[in-house]
């Protein structure tokens, strides 16, 4: 990163410019061109400007039969997306979305293309540069969706590598980062995916990164009522549990499978019949015994029991109180989740009144 900031700072980046304005139809220099611009440009997207977007998006539309200069170019445009904004909004407007989805769809066998395509995708649904007060990131996502059929592009290229762990696990991160509204969690439902990953759950329970990418877009598409219902149904909790037990020394796994788990039991009281009767609260138990700051275990009592207090004893009986409380005392971001928790599971527990509404300085 020092070589490439004393880079930036001694000019290179005109330099490097000129040079890609001058590849045009000169398949080397251009790959050149885009690696020399990717690696100058990673980490400092802010060297981008104008031409160089310009260029970027040329680059795209004039050599979409060639894999490797438009692995290159997507290479450029995620650098020069990550943590800017406005590098994304303004290539969004000069059409990369459609570049993007175009290479997907074009060069669907291509694991790396694919790999970094999604990774394009999904940076460009980012709320990541604290400079800007607020994002286009929802925005994108439906473009990527309604416009480029986004959701239908992943879940199709999907199958075609059922045997590549690593390209799965992109393509369910970024099928997650897509799904922003109900409807758009019905459409990955309709269109095959929710069975899909379901399968690949079942079949590579062991491939840590794959599972938990897996558990994340379960937890996305749970967002949706009927989805809910569907997964369940489908015994979604059942192959949840599994891969929290069978991985429960990972931090992650375990959060993001409390995390769906307690999407699932939110509101329905009929599926947490079903986690209960699965060993989900065990499950989440285990999970906090073994990760004390993970809130999202806690959130997965409080929704278990807060429709249905009958299950407030079998869970006390597992040792909750004291785990929560134990989470509770150690991290203070957990403080209002494990208050809940504690609340619904009928235990006593102490409010604070944070402001007093007294005039002149507040009291806390």
């Amino acid at each position: 990163m020092a070589h490439r900031y004393l880079a930036g700072q001694k000019s290179a980046y005109p330099v490097v410019l000129e040079a890609w304005k001058m590849c045009d139809g000169e398949r080397e220099a251009l790959l050149n061109a885009l690696y020399a611009m990717s690696a100058l440009t990673d980490g400092q997207p802010d060297l981008l400007e104008g031409v160089g977007q310009e260029l970027l998006i040329r680059s795209l539309q004039n050599n979409l039969k060639d894999a490797e200069v438009t692995l290159f170019a997507i290479r450029l445009a995620r650098h020069v997306c990550l943590k800017h904004e406005q590098n994304r909004q303004d290539l969004v407007k000069a059409g990369i979305l459609r570049h993007l989805a175009q290479a997907i769809s074009h060069h669907g066998t291509d694991p790396d293309l694919v790999r970094e395509a999604c990774s394009a995708l999904r940076i460009m649904t980012f709320d990541d540069d604290i400079r800007v007060p607020f994002g286009h990131a929802h925005d994108h996502a439906k473009m990527i969706v309604l416009e480029h059929a986004g959701l239908k592009l992943l879940i199709e290229a999907a199958k075609g590598f059922t045997d590549n762990n690593l390209v799965l696990s992109e393509l369910c991160s970024t099928v997650a980062r897509l799904c922003v509204r109900n409807e758009f969690c019905q459409d990955v439902v309709d269109l095959g995916g929710l069975n899909f990953m379901l399968a690949l759950l079942a079949d590579c329970i062991d491939h840590q990164e794959l599972v938990k990418q897996v558990l994340n877009a379960i937890k996305a598409i749970a967002g949706n009522d009927d989805v809910k219902d569907a997964i369940v149904s489908s015994g979604g909790t059942d192959l949840i549990v599994l891969a929290m037990t069978r991985h429960l020394s990972n931090t992650q796994i375990c959060d993001q499978g409390c995390a769906a788990l307690a999407m699932l039991a939110l509101r329905k009281p009929e599926n947490c019949k079903v986690i209960m009767e699965g060993g989900g609260a065990l499950a989440a138990l285990q999970a906090m015994k073994a990760h004390p700051k993970d809130k999202q275990a806690c959130m997965v009592i409080r929704n278990l029991v807060s429709r249905t207090r009958d299950y407030s004893q079998p869970i006390l009986e597992m040792g909750a109180e004291s785990l929560i409380l134990q989470a509770r005392c150690t991290h203070k971001d957990c403080d209002d989740v494990a208050k809940a928790a504690l609340r619904d599971l009928g235990c006593k527990v102490e409010l604070r009144e944070l402001w007093t509404g007294q005039k002149g300085s507040l009291v806390h």
